[in-house]
């Protein structure tokens, strides 16, 4: 079920994907010459909009401030990256745009026809899936996650009774409110379900986050209550408690069957599984540091070899394959894991929107790690998920993108 990166025989350059065959039927892979003059076309005619997070702060960009349950970041800067690597590939009419009230008569007064989300909400409940359902609403075509699999994907209980479900390991966990009254450990039925006398240590955290924000480890359960409490008053939403698994702790990035290298399509059998990563954790971390706190630099991490982990990375691919495939993902998302005392590799949880930054110096992001062993660059990553995504509206949404139809005609 795994799609492995493997040194073709004989070759001394790039990489190239070994399709194991998947449970689900491929996609027609005799379509990439058609695929290719389509993009060209597109390349010359659609309008696109990479939007990034609005500001509640600014005038007008809501009507009534509220909460944010997620802590909120424009990722504006990102945005930009990903605009000009689309302008660069050819596509002439890129426009970068906030997510705000006004979004759909911005997109409107630019004859938007297809956008790329690198937003994770503006503020309020499941703020991932509100640009998405603007879109739906709207009919305009993107990448991204549907509304749904947007709201399982960053929140962090559901999704993980989702991998439970699945048979995938998953940290022990439970949730709390201030609606249940001050947390008591002995008395809290979720923590005794979850943790049967267990004393620690536990991870708190919020049930919606990013970069490790409000992530807290704590030893003792007699602990617990005030650190609940701090967090929810910083995110107005329900606390995570998780169990603190000591283990070495990975990454894997997993998206749609299309990709590019050298800015040439080839068009899979399976998923395409890349930049599997062990996080390097300073002695003085026992969680990995928010981004927001200490960049993500190459030191930070460490690529998985081929020779030396190749059997993790077969687990790790495993257990990505499947969370795509089970929960009908369509694009890129990342897996973060920890494995245990006995060796087990426990899910910790997915992010919807992982960071996109191009790489400079020795500064990343954490899916872009492993690119060149794909034999692939930055530009290559922004091609392959683009393309992916049209390729998926030409071939499997039929009436969906007719507009799109309109623009690749002679």
């Amino acid at each position: 079920m795994d799609a492995l990166l493997d040194m073709p025989p004989g070759s001394g350059d790039f990489p190239v994907l070994r399709d194991i065959a998947g449970d689900r039927p491929p996609r027609r892979l005799s379509r990439v010459d058609k695929l290719e003059t389509q993009i060209a076309a597109l390349k010359e005619r659609m309008n696109i909009a990479v939007i990034h997070g609005g500001d509640k702060e600014e005038p007008g960009a809501v009507m009534y401030r509220i909460p944010n349950t997620r802590p909120w970041k424009s990722y504006q800067a990102v945005a930009e990256q990903i605009a000009d690597s689309l302008r660069a590939l050819g596509f002439r009419s890129v426009h970068l745009l906030a997510e705000n009230m006004h979004l759909s008569e911005e997109m409107q007064a630019r004859q938007i026809h297809f956008a790329w989300l690198n937003s994770g909400g503006v503020q309020g409940f499941n703020p991932v899936a509100h640009a998405p359902s603007m879109l739906e609403l709207l009919g305009v075509p993107y990448v991204g996650h549907n509304p749904l699999i947007s709201s399982i994907l960053d929140n962090k209980p559901v999704f993980k009774l989702e991998v439970t479900k699945l048979g995938l390991n998953t940290a022990a966990f439970t949730t709390w409110h201030p609606t249940q009254g001050r947390f008591d450990p002995a008395s809290h039925p979720g923590f005794q379900r979850a943790f049967r006398g267990h004393a620690g240590p536990f991870v708190v955290k919020p049930v919606s986050g990013r970069a490790s924000l409000h992530v807290h480890v704590i030893d003792e359960a007699v602990d617990l209550a005030d650190c609940l409490q701090e967090v929810f008053d910083a995110t107005q939403n329900h606390v995570m408690i998780e169990d603190f698994l000591p283990g070495r702790e990975f990454c894997i990035a997993i998206a749609g069957s299309v990709t590019a290298q050298s800015r040439s399509l080839s068009l899979g059998s399976a998923p395409f599984i890349f930049s599997p990563v062990e996080r390097v954790l300073g002695d003085e971390e026992r969680i990995f540091t928010s981004m927001d706190v200490r960049p993500i630099s190459t030191d930070r991490m460490r690529l998985l070899s081929l020779d030396t982990d190749g059997e993790v990375i077969s687990r790790l691919e495993k257990i990505a394959m499947t969370v795509f495939s089970e929960l009908g993902l369509e694009t890129l998302i990342r897996l973060d894991l920890r494995m245990c005392d006995n060796g087990e590799i426990h899910i910790l949880e997915a992010n919807p929107k992982p960071d996109l930054k191009r790489p400079e110096g020795n500064k990343t992001s954490i899916v872009s790690v492993g690119l060149e062993r794909c034999g692939m660059d930055y530009d290559d990553l922004i091609l392959s998920l683009i393309a992916d995504r049209i390729d998926l509206l030409f071939s499997q949404r039929r009436g969906a993108p007719d507009h799109l139809h309109t623009l690749i005609q002679p």
